[in-house]
């Protein structure tokens, strides 16, 4: 594979994004914008996050039909995307038409106009982050160029989405912490208890009502917000 200088120049532009303080939305923008003008035979290209809950949703897309090619994949639960991030981390769909793999998804994808597709796993230290996913219009088969080089976009992807969950995971405990401490206050206020009394508390409540333990702080102080009128 012949290396292009403007590729490179463009995975070098997505890493700086990504080591500088710019929204994740800008940085995957970049991502996709740059696949589908530099991958040979690529004509669209989205980017599936997957949530922890197991929902998949399209946080950046070139145009209007990835949007509707990947969540047609999601309401049916099979297709290309789906495949890759539950099944085959490198799923190549040549020649759409007679593709037999997701009998609900190829025939209106072909409707749509697809040809072509590959799919490819996001992820980071081993978790599943989602899948960068590239449709072509144009051709039947995917260049072998442009399946090595989506590899390089499909890291580039998962080093943003990664440092994205890592730094939503940092602020979730951050965030945790406070309304425990919060609720720890309240109740050695309300009954005289110590900190290690009062924490002895919300673990028993969580543990007997079976709900976590933030959620159990947060209805106290929730409660006290209410009472006092403060937010």
């Amino acid at each position: 594979m012949a290396f292009r200088p403007d590729i490179g120049e463009a995975l070098v532009r997505v890493a700086r994004e990504i080591n500088e303080t710019r929204s994740l939305e800008t940085t995957l923008t970049t991502i996709v914008d740059t696949a589908a003008q530099s991958l040979p035979g690529i004509d669209h290209v989205g980017i599936t996050i997957a949530h922890r809950a197991g929902t998949l949703k399209t946080i950046a897309a070139t145009d209007a039909l990835v949007s509707e090619l990947d969540q047609l994949q999601y309401d049916l639960g099979e297709g290309p995307c789906v495949h890759a991030i539950l099944t085959d981390p490198v799923t190549l769909v040549e020649h759409a038409a007679q593709e037999q793999r997701w009998p609900l998804f190829m025939p209106r994808a072909v409707a749509k106009g697809l040809r072509s597709q590959l799919g490819m796993r996001l992820y980071s230290d081993r978790q599943t982050l989602g899948s960068l996913t590239m449709y072509s219009t144009s051709e039947d088969t995917i260049d072998p160029d442009a399946l090595h080089m989506a590899e390089l976009f499909a890291a580039h992807a998962s080093m943003a989405l990664g440092r994205a969950r890592r730094d939503e995971d940092l602020t979730a405990a951050l965030l945790t912490r406070k309304v425990i401490g919060q609720a720890i206050g309240i109740l050695m206020e309300r009954f005289g208890l110590d900190e290690d009394r009062a924490f002895a508390y919300l673990v028993r409540v969580s543990s007997r009502s079976n709900v976590k333990l933030r959620d159990v702080a947060k209805e106290i102080v929730d409660r006290r917000n209410d009472r006092t009128g403060t937010s």
